[in-house]
């Protein structure tokens, strides 16, 4: 599918360390790849539980997991908005990226250098919004006076609403609020998604810690969240040095016994590719088979025809139908025979909008 999760973040934050970990996260199986596409992109296996079950139920030759693509962009400075440091660089990837993960320095080290000093990851949340706002707010004026020209013509019909749209932008980001936080309708969602704005991107906030903290957090932390409590986004607590040491691992039941030493059911780094994930607004559907089981990506709402065409283009343009298992079914009846038998196997058609989990199999005819 292309999307994107960008890491963000000062230097010295954290955030390449975090991507290194990303990038050598070790699933359970030996046949869940990784690879790079270019040094700075990494596609990371989502870790899902549910392939575990349907390989135990079904014991394939392979089992694929779905995948979802990090990239850690270049670190951002005061002034980036005007071009210092790797500002225009930075500015440019993450407007190619379709969600954001900001990484904070939330531990004190004074082995570690920040680069305003001193450890407050508010302020430098707000450092980082400060540029994107900024560049947002070039955008969005520049889009203003080019509107203003076509309302006025009543040439474009769509050009009045776009203009309104606009002005509202303007006003938030005069005022220091990040687009997001901006309620559209679907008309205005519509409109928006040919702005490409920075601050209208989902993000996930990363609170980068020491050891001490995963589990009960720290003052820093507790300082991000009451600042973000009003926009809604996820925050997570990872300790990008322990995952580190995780990453290095070789088996699965090391990995184990690190995390349960440390009062943890699973890594940080398996939760924030989960989250990132979700982040997307993406789900996944199963097909089984004694070939193979596999996880396949598909956009929330997709309906059938759409989530056909993730496997093949053919399958979406003679799609007859689809039949679908759902998950639990499958895992309590064992088969698709004992499905079909037990009357749990449906048949659907082009306007079932595919669930999360479910288990398909498509009928088509080119």
């Amino acid at each position: 599918m292309g999307l994107q999760c960008g890491i963000v973040g000062l230097p010295n934050v954290g955030k390449s360390t975090l991507f290194n970990c990303l990038s050598n996260a070790k699933a359970q199986s030996a046949n869940f790849p990784f690879c790079t596409i270019e040094p700075n992109v990494g596609v990371i296996t989502v870790p899902d539980n549910r392939l575990e079950v349907l390989n135990e139920i079904e014991h394939p030759a392979q089992v694929v997991p779905t995948t979802v693509e990090i990239v850690d962009i270049a670190g951002l400075v005061k002034g980036a908005s005007k071009g210092e440091g790797l500002g225009n660089k930075f500015l440019a990837n993450i407007r190619e990226t379709d969600a954001i993960i900001h990484v904070l320095r939330c531990f004190d080290d004074d082995n570690i250098t920040h680069v305003d000093g001193s450890v407050d990851p508010v302020r430098d949340k707000e450092v980082i919004d400060t540029e994107l706002q900024i560049k947002d707010l070039e955008t969005v004026e520049a889009r203003i006076a080019k509107c203003e020209k076509q309302a006025i013509s009543g040439k474009d019909a769509d050009a009045k609403k776009l203009l309104d749209l606009l002005l509202r932008y303007r006003e938030a980001l005069n005022q220091g609020q990040n687009l997001r936080s901006v309620e559209l309708t679907d008309a205005e969602k519509k409109l928006d998604r040919e702005l490409f704005l920075l601050t209208r991107k989902p993000v996930i906030y990363v609170c980068n810690v020491d050891e001490a903290s995963i589990n009960k957090g720290n003052k820093h932390v507790e300082a991000l969240r009451a600042k973000v409590q009003d926009e809604g986004a996820e925050v997570l607590v990872i300790a990008a040095q322990t995952e580190s040491e995780i990453a290095e691992l070789e088996t699965y039941e090391e990995r184990k016994m690190f995390l349960d030493d440390l009062g943890l059911e699973e890594s940080g780094v398996a939760k924030l590719i989960r989250a990132a994930y979700a982040l997307l607004d993406l789900r996944t559907f199963f097909t089984v088979g004694p070939k193979e089981v596999r996880a396949w990506t598909f956009h929330a709402g997709d309906k059938a025809p759409q989530a056909a065409g993730v496997i093949h283009t053919d399958f979406e343009k003679g799609f007859i139908r689809a039949e679908v298992i759902k998950y639990d079914d499958y895992v309590a009846l064992k088969s698709e025979a004992a499905c079909r038998e037990a009357g749990k196997l449906g048949i659907e058609g082009k306007d079932y909008v595919v669930q999360d989990g479910d288990i398909m199999h498509f009928r088509f005819n080119v």
